[in-house]
């Protein structure tokens, strides 16, 4: 047993494990980062180490829109608890996107048991559904989006037509989920086509991460994104809703020293008996024009070093 005395084949072992695994002190800087965190994150270890966690670097934490600070923050319960919590959250990926993530916060004792800070591990909550965007024949076959790499209108459409047979079959309800982008064009002329093409992507990872693996996600248009919920009656199409503004008002990019955010409207409609691809899709995109977004937002970007 003498390889399991030598302290630094457990730093192996944390790094080998898939989750994401982050260490902090007791000020919540960050004094170690596995590798599941730096492929879960796109963060280095050179990006994080002595950052604090509420650098818009780690989980769910952006200084203007926050759904788990105070009560609700793993961190702060487990610290006030004294015992291991379980949250949810989400990773703001240093692409732009955000990933539905399950938390575990955990006090991290010396050999007194004081605290002398937190373990925080956070692994994927959903699977990522739909076409691989690596593969060639999807591609060939036009079946994808080239900006986004998500099913485009074409493939939404059968897959919708699909849904619907389904429940007109079985009656096993689903739900259609819109998201606009609002003023894209504007931000376009002003930031340039890379900046926005990068928007639309993470737009689209985001919307397709935060979904079930059942779900559908693709791009409608040149400004909307479509989730097609299966299996989703009209009180888990609202909280669905409510969860993806939610997700969707805290998303940016850096692009060039700066931290840039465009509004969002979203909107969603139910399936209902005698429903046609057209008429579900028009009652669903009614709602974008009644649900105004915020205006375009510019943030100074997060300092990292």
């Amino acid at each position: 047993m003498p390889h399991f005395a030598d302290p630094e084949i457990y730093r192996d072992i944390l790094d080998e494990l898939q989750i994401g695994v982050s260490v902090l002190d007791l000020q919540g800087k960050i004094v170690f980062w596995s590798d599941g965190a730096e492929k879960l994150t796109g963060y280095a270890r050179i990006d994080v180490l002595g950052h604090l966690c509420t650098e818009n670097i780690l989980l769910h934490c952006n200084h203007i829109h926050c759904e788990m600070c105070g009560e609700h923050c793993p961190l702060a319960a487990a610290l006030h608890d004294s015992r291991p919590v379980e949250g949810m959250g989400s990773i703001h990926h240093k692409a732009g996107f955000r990933s539905s993530v399950r938390i575990w916060a955990i006090p991290l004792r010396d050999r007194h048991g004081s605290i002398i800070g937190l373990i925080q591990t956070f692994e994927s909550e959903f699977a990522v559904n739909g076409p691989n965007p690596n593969d060639r024949s999807m591609k060939e076959r036009g079946c994808l989006d080239y900006a986004t790499e998500l099913p485009n209108q074409t493939m939404m459409h059968s897959h919708l037509r699909e849904s619907l047979a389904i429940f007109a079959d079985l009656k096993i309800p689903f739900g259609v989920l819109c998201l606009e982008i609002k003023e894209l064009d504007k931000f376009r002329a002003r930031y340039g086509q890379e900046a926005a093409i990068t928007v639309l992507r993470a737009l689209g990872r985001t919307l397709r991460n935060s979904v079930w693996p059942a779900d559908f996600v693709g791009r409608w248009s040149g400004e909307q994104f479509m989730a097609i919920l299966s299996g989703c009656d009209e009180q888990a199409l609202r909280d669905v809703t409510a969860r993806m503004k939610q997700v969707a008002a805290t998303l940016s990019i850096q692009w060039w020293g700066e931290e840039l955010a465009v509004a969002v409207s979203m909107s969603s409609a139910n399936a209902i008996a005698g429903d046609s691809v057209e008429s579900l899709v028009q009652r669903a995109q009614t709602g974008l024009s009644q649900t105004g977004g915020s205006q375009p937002e510019l943030r100074a970007a997060a300092q990292n070093g």
